[in-house]
């Protein structure tokens, strides 16, 4: 499953889930929790189970509101047929909470869906990013920040410059460390300012070289600007080959020379990392 950009479409507004499905994004997740006012969340639900039952092949998650809501049981009750590819758990504290959604998921007969869990929205969840191993469901694992900040009462998580401050640096790392152990994809939040595509291109950029392998989008307009920051350019590619051919060609070396640099075997790994993605 290829999740470099995952976008995000109020349930409420069945016109943009249409406009959305053509953007290209790898995922389209349909939102029930935070997009959506609660008296419109029956609504939302209606719509997102009558696009998910007209596109039964597309790439369609729903984002469920919090488990310990009446809400949330609602929203899989109205998608339980519908069978769509994914749930987005927010508010999740750590693997308990995605056994108990993945336990929820075969109640309700949604046997096929992966999940992707938003693991940093609460204060007791940041002790838990190291939780997640073992869970044939989860497929990913993201972060956010705006209800963090919220539940402790900071007056924001970023600079004037628009930089996290140090606080959400550590829950946007221990995400990216958490993903990593658990074997899932580390997924980056996302970037508000969605007219500034410059300024996406280069955080897109910098979430790519710290070893997330994909972002979530909240404008279709962000969707060409985040594929293309996690597609492996062709010079990527074909160093990447150069590197693991020089391995096959001497395997029993612990080092080599490669275009007058050293390389070793976290070399080999991130080359073949970077192979697997070109061809995903």
């Amino acid at each position: 499953m290829r999740l470099r950009s995952l976008l995000f479409v109020p349930g409420d507004r069945p016109d943009r889930m249409e406009k959305a499905l053509r953007a290209g994004a790898d995922a389209l997740i349909l939102d029930l929790e935070d997009a959506v006012a609660p008296a419109a969340k029956p609504e939302a639900r209606g719509h997102v189970a009558k696009f998910l039952q007209a596109y039964p092949e597309a790439p369609l998650w729903v984002r469920i509101n919090p488990l310990d809501s009446q809400e949330s049981l609602d929203d899989l009750t109205a998608i339980a047929a519908a069978r769509p590819a994914g749930i987005v758990l927010p508010k999740a504290e750590g693997g308990a909470s995605v056994r108990e959604l993945a336990e929820r998921l075969v109640a309700f007969n949604i046997v096929q869906a992966g999940i992707l869990a938003i693991a940093t929205e609460t204060p007791a969840a940041m002790f838990q990013l190291g939780t997640y191993g073992g869970i044939d469901r989860l497929a990913g694992l993201t972060w956010g920040a705006e209800d963090l900040p919220a539940a402790i009462g900071a007056s924001t998580s970023r600079e004037e410059d628009g930089r996290f401050t140090p606080p959400y640096e550590l829950a946007r790392s221990l995400c990216l460390f958490g993903a990593a152990a658990a074997g899932v994809a580390p997924i980056e939040t996302v970037y508000p300012a969605f007219r500034d595509l410059d300024g996406l291109a280069a955080y897109a950029a910098r979430a790519r070289r710290d070893g997330f392998t994909g972002m979530m989008a909240i404008h279709p307009a962000q969707v060409e600007v985040i594929n293309a920051a996690f597609t492996p350019s062709d010079a990527e590619v074909a160093h990447a080959r150069a590197v693991v051919a020089a391995f096959e060609a001497d395997p029993g070396a612990g080092a080599l020379s490669l275009e007058g640099k050293m390389i070793d075997r976290p070399h080999l790994v991130q080359a073949q990392r970077t192979l697997a993605a070109s061809m995903a």
